[in-house]
């Protein structure tokens, strides 16, 4: 259960929009924009024209990227996780920022697994930063993104309100996020921060065969029984997280046939370099068109490759 009020589950621009007709949105420094939306964590204004009005068309390019702030879940060992997610307000144009100064995470390494690619639209917990047991609920982690003018920080803290159930299952239902794994034999992650594995090693132009093992509790709320996806299985989807070029799966969705056997595709890269690839396991309470509606329940999956 996502234990704070569930806000970001209305399209971003609604919630801005909304904000600023309540002028509770506030402008400081000519480029940041602070207020009660980013204070629960959604998403920061940058310029009057950002902005649309409730329920106007979106457009197809053009248009800006905001990262937002999810919430935190504790992790096994005792630290915890602050995740992030992102909202594309282009329908079609996918955005590349690389990491540097505009695009980096504060404090400590600029490179803490943000995305460098931006898919269209709205996109909940792809990636997560892990904080230790004593980082406390006054410190925050501040994603930065700057694209077209205009900057958005995003801080995120362990503050109470924003508790998510990543990995304890939504509501108490016990239901839990899918598990991934790399090797047959590797380790396994669940929740936003998942599992992060490789480096694999590519030759541009050249498939690489990529292979994910997934499985899943089989539970569902009640909620989602009622629309008939109580059994559905594990879905998976892969995504370019970071790189200098494009890349291209045969099939960004390959099916799990069973949790002993290897979901696999490939992947063909346009330049050298180091990428990180994501694949996004849903459960049949987090599938693509609703995942993020209490924070549970998906996995990502991080894979290394270098490019040659």
């Amino acid at each position: 259960m996502f234990r704070a009020f569930r806000r970001n589950c209305l399209p971003a621009d609604v919630i801005l929009s909304r904000e600023a007709a309540k002028g509770s949105l506030s402008r400081r420094g000519g480029a940041r924009f602070y207020g009660s939306a980013v204070a629960l964590g959604i998403l920061a204004f940058a310029s009057a024209t950002a902005a649309q009005l409730p329920l106007a068309p979106v457009k197809a390019s053009g248009q800006t990227v905001t990262p937002a702030f999810e919430g935190w879940y504790k992790n096994p060992d005792g630290t915890y996780s602050i995740s992030f997610g992102y909202y594309n307000r282009n329908s079609e144009e996918a955005l590349e920022i690389p990491v540097g100064p505009d695009n980096f995470v504060s404090p400590g390494n600029q490179n803490q697994g943000q995305p460098t690619h931006f898919e269209p639209k709205r996109h909940w917990g792809v990636f997560a930063v892990k904080v230790p047991a004593d980082f406390g609920d006054k410190n925050k982690v501040i994603w930065t993104v700057k694209i077209r003018g205009e900057t958005y920080a995003i801080p995120g803290s362990l503050h109470p309100n924003w508790e998510i159930d990543a990995l304890q299952g939504e509501a108490g239902s016990g239901n839990t996020p899918p598990v991934l794994k790399f090797a047959a034999n590797g380790p396994e992650g669940a929740g936003p921060g998942g599992v992060t594995s490789g480096p694999l090693t590519a030759t541009v132009g050249q498939p690489l065969t990529i292979n994910v093992w997934a499985k899943d509790d089989g539970k569902s709320v009640n909620s989602i029984a009622r629309d008939g996806r109580a059994n559905a299985p594990v879905t998976l989807t892969w995504f370019k997280h970071q790189g200098p070029g494009t890349v291209a799966f045969a099939n960004a969705t390959p099916k799990v046939q069973s949790p002993d056997i290897a979901a696999s595709t490939t992947a063909t890269f346009s330049a050298p370099g180091e990428y990180i690839l994501r694949v996004r396991a849903n459960d049949a309470s987090g599938l693509a068109a609703t995942a993020g509606h209490a924070q549970c329940c998906w996995t990502n999956g991080f894979l290394k490759v270098v490019v040659r």
